[in-house]
């Protein structure tokens, strides 16, 4: 039987200074999640670019209802296939 090897890896974003961790496996960044406070939109660009498959925030990470939309915009044009919740 493969064993599958899990890495977590903690990230601090450039010119943002916000930490999100990527948990994957050699293939995959199967998941992210940042639970800053108010995780700008360049940070939210940074993730959707590695296009993990799920990507989890914080509510409150986000100043408004308008940026939890630009959140699953943003990742609807740059990394269609990742799943985002916000919780």
């Amino acid at each position: 039987m493969d064993k599958m090897i899990l890495e977590m890896q903690k990230m601090i974003l450039m010119n943002v200074g916000k930490i999100v961790t990527f948990i994957s496996n050699s293939l995959t960044r199967d998941l992210v999640f940042g639970f800053s406070e108010q995780i700008p939109e360049a940070a939210i660009r940074q993730i959707a670019a590695a296009k993990p498959l799920r990507a989890v925030f914080r509510d409150s990470s986000f100043k408004s209802d308008s940026a939890k939309i630009n959140v699953t915009e943003i990742f609807k044009t740059i990394s269609p296939n990742t799943t985002v919740k916000v919780v």
